[in-house]
């Protein structure tokens, strides 16, 4: 056990690591031409926080969350999202306060007790982004934009957008009877989970994974039939601005999502390719979250979407990221004199921002150039006894094999002639 990783989390290894970057930097670019700017929350948070901001009623608070008392006996929660943190923090900075809208984005590590599956552990990553502070149902086409942009730059192109309407308090209300109504007759053959949610929050049973729940509620009716005014006309905007940005879409009535917080426009992108759980980005509208967590009344919108399932799927459309350049140079040396001649020169190599390393394993010459070339260095330096007597670098193009004479003082200026 020592010696392995715990259940439901993965090293990600140096020879892999590359493809992270690359989803990042990408997220990262598309986030700042949007306007978004980088929000970093801690790892943890007090538990309350999602309690009152995830809900109490999902099956994230009630069976996945990690949760622990630290020394001073507070109950603290690794991050099982990202929305309730960065609310948090608009909150407690009152950032509300500021020109609005506010547009956030983040990269974070989440934590959910879970069994392990394809694209989803226990430890899991996401990118995600929200925006304070606007009614105006031009966030919500702002936000699904990005995802759709951001999938299809990744070369993910078997996705589906699904789009649903949840209502907000006023319209649920009734919604919420009708439900009830509906499934009272079948409450006995609920599962003891959905048992629970009849009277807490009904809406969650259309989201529980049971077939036999599933099936009890295929013919269950659906929020779009009971939208208020309001909601209706908002929902019309989304789905015209979407039409508008020649976003295809389609309308899923039985979208909940698994998270309380959501009111009006609730989004997924979905795709076949990557199991069961094929959902591969998903947010939506949360309006009263804000103030739910103890701040103004405030609007807001964003999503999350898993950077693991998005390289499961983007391996599935035979998208193929490039590998990091290779190392510019490396620096083969022979005897102790060459050896700090050779710091010198890759110290300033260094500070001309060129990769360069020099062997740490006192190897021999045809040991370094085996090492070399397994480093796909583009050149070798080779410094000896009688390069260093005559002032001079033996300068190797590893590809042509071209050997050229360059004089020490000359080796760094000339080396970022070649690599630039």
């Amino acid at each position: 056990m020592l010696t392995n990783a715990p259940k439901g989390t993965k090293d990600i290894l140096p020879d892999q690591i590359y493809k992270w970057h690359f989803v990042e930097d990408r997220f990262r670019k598309i986030c700042k031409a949007y306007g978004f700017k980088e929000i970093r929350t801690p790892m943890f948070e007090h538990t309350e926080l999602f309690q009152r901001g995830v809900g109490d009623t999902t099956d994230i608070v009630q069976k996945e969350m990690y949760t622990f008392d630290d020394h001073a006996g507070r109950s603290i929660t690794l991050k099982p999202e990202g929305t309730a943190s960065v609310v948090r923090s608009y909150v407690e900075h009152k950032t509300y306060a500021d020109v609005q809208p506010t547009k956030d984005y983040y990269i974070i590590p989440c934590f959910r007790y879970e069994k392990p599956q394809s694209g989803r552990l226990r430890e899991f990553h996401q990118v995600g982004l929200e925006i304070f502070g606007t009614p105006d149902m031009l966030a919500d086409c702002d936000v699904i934009s990005i995802g759709h942009d951001f999938l299809d730059e990744m070369g993910v192109k078997d996705v589906e957008l699904r789009i649903n309407s949840v209502g907000c308090p006023k319209c649920r209300a009734a919604y919420r009877k009708a439900l009830q109504d509906f499934l009272r007759p079948h409450y006995d053959e609920l599962c003891e989970t959905c048992q629970d949610r009849f009277e807490r929050n009904p809406m969650r049973i259309l989201d529980c994974k049971s077939p036999e729940d599933q099936e009890i509620v295929k013919d269950a009716p659906l929020m779009l039939d009971y939208l208020c005014e309001d909601c209706r006309k908002a929902f019309e905007e989304v789905k015209d601005g979407l039409t508008a940005m020649g976003i295809d879409f389609v309308v899923d009535p039985k979208i909940v999502r698994g998270l309380d917080y959501y009111t009006k426009t609730a989004f997924e992108f979905v795709s076949n390719k990557i199991g069961a759980q094929g959902t591969v980005c998903g947010g939506g509208r949360y309006d009263n979250l804000v103030e739910e967590i103890g701040g103004p009344a405030t609007p807001g919108v964003g999503f999350g979407l898993g950077i693991e399932r998005l390289l499961l799927l983007m391996e599935a459309n035979g998208y193929e990221i490039p590998e990091p350049d290779p190392l510019d140079v490396f620096i083969t040396v022979m005897g102790e004199k060459a050896k700090l001649k050779g710091l010198d020169i890759i110290h300033r190599l260094h500070l001309a921002g060129i990769s360069a390393q020099m062997d740490l394993m006192s190897r021999n010459v045809k040991g370094q150039f085996k090492y070399a070339a397994r480093l796909g260095a583009r050149y070798t330096v080779v410094i000896g006894e009688d390069e260093l007597d005559r002032g001079v670098a033996q300068l190797k193009d590893m590809d042509s094999h071209e050997q050229t004479e360059v004089e020490l003082d000359d080796i760094v200026e000339e080396l970022k002639r070649r690599t630039r």
